[in-house]
């Protein structure tokens, strides 16, 4: 077998090649993209001999990418090392603090060479799962940036504006940016009228109670507030201008991406079993899928799924001292997801808001017990994706009895 290690760079690659017993057999600096895979091709072909891709193991600090794509495609077993792991394990080895990029690719030959089985290859998603996780982080990323620019409105808002923070709680919504766009200056929402108001806010769509809000807007806009220097107001507005239109192109571009992201959720074979679960609608379904991914081998039981969400507890144990704690590392895009479900699922399962219950009532806090509950639900999901079968209230929760489900209910 060949062990390879790739420490890899925006525009290279560091390389290490192995044998079995740890003896170098090439070192090379790849540059990045086609070319310098077809060289790493051929510095592993002249090693390999008659041996086939699948005994060529490959260590990288990175899942993502054409690189690691192309490394898969080609056969190896390729693993995607924590960079933590990594950093941990140069330390074993090197005391001095000395770190090069080629050192790196040493460290990664060598950590996969001898502890590749306490880590998890790269799984063997399909295309359309890799294209939903594409669609689902990048409508996050958007939604996180549209808070972003809420936030940085806010602050310019409080500095010159504080009429229209009374007028709008939601700044990103559609009603603040509707008169935000109109009126970006204490001076000019001071003119606006009711019916100019109403106008606004049906074309921007709203459909209910449309003269009593504007009524509403109207009048914090006219309330009493310090004044900034004219000069000043009218720079302050153009930056609000400025804020409001980049707030409704990520509007706009977030219902884009959303539509697309749920069209090809719903393609996906595993989609109902997913929408099944309680507390998950399309975009949270979404973006549980495509952290977990779909391949069925990935993880061996329901403990190493609920490890990977990091939804399961660690446990710190030395001498009479023993304590249980929440797990730091972890995927934060599904770790939210996860606790979103949860919440969502105390208000449509009866099971759930019961198993919630039990917890607080032995002391738990609100936290702690949808943490356990979000735990919980992995290992059901785990379940009905091994079994190929949707949710069952009943089966779900084998131990809550018929009338604590009811009283639940």
């Amino acid at each position: 077998m060949l062990f390879v290690g790739d420490d890899w760079a925006e525009a290279h690659h560091d390389v290490e090649i192995q044998d079995d017993t740890g003896r170098r057999l090439a070192r090379r600096r790849l540059p990045e993209g086609v070319a310098g895979m077809a060289v790493l091709h051929a510095l592993i072909a002249d090693h390999l001999g008659d041996g086939e891709p699948g005994e060529v193991v490959v260590g990288i600090e990175t899942d993502r990418g054409a690189w690691v794509q192309a490394l898969v495609a080609a056969g190896y077993q390729v693993y995607a090392i924590n960079p933590l792991s990594v950093a941990r394990y140069r330390e074993r080895h090197v005391t001095s603090g000395a770190k090069s990029d080629a050192g790196d690719a040493k460290v990664l030959a060598d950590l996969v060479r001898t502890d590749r089985q306490h880590h998890r290859p790269i799984a063997g998603d399909s295309d359309l799962a890799e294209a939903i996780k594409v669609l689902a982080r990048a409508h996050q990323n958007l939604i996180w940036s549209r808070q972003r620019q809420a936030n940085a409105l806010r602050s310019t808002l409080r500095e010159f504006y504080p009429a229209a923070l009374a007028a709008f709680d939601e700044l990103a919504g559609r009603d603040a940016l509707a008169v935000l766009a109109l009126a970006p200056t204490p001076t000019r929402g001071r003119t606006l009228s009711q019916a100019k108001i109403a106008a606004v806010l049906r074309r921007a769509g709203r459909q209910r109670n449309v003269d009593s809000r504007a009524e509403a807007i109207r009048a914090a806009l006219r309330s009493e507030q310090l004044a900034a220097p004219v000069t000043v107001e009218l720079a302050f507005g153009h930056t609000v201008t400025a804020l409001v239109r980049v707030l409704a192109e990520l509007t706009r571009q977030i219902e884009a991406l959303e539509g697309e992201l749920v069209a090809h959720f719903d393609r996906h074979p595993d989609a109902e079993i997913y929408r099944s679960l309680p507390g998950l609608g399309a975009i949270l379904a979404a973006r549980v899928l495509a952290e977990f991914g779909d391949d069925p081998t990935r993880f061996a039981d329901a403990k190493a799924r609920r490890n990977y969400a990091a939804t399961s507890p660690i446990t710190r144990a030395s001498g009479t001292r023993r304590i249980v704690l929440a797990r730091v590392a972890a995927n934060k895009r599904l770790r939210d997801a996860l606790y979103l479900q949860a919440f969502t699922a105390l208000t449509v399962s009866p099971g759930a808001r019961a198993y919630y219950d039990a917890h607080r009532a032995r002391g738990a806090t609100h936290h702690q017990a949808l943490r356990a509950l979000a735990n919980r639900l992995v290992g059901i999901l785990h379940g009905c994706l091994r079994h190929r079968t949707t949710y069952r209230e009943g089966t779900a929760w084998p131990a809550v009895q018929p009338q604590q489900l009811a009283t639940a209910a």
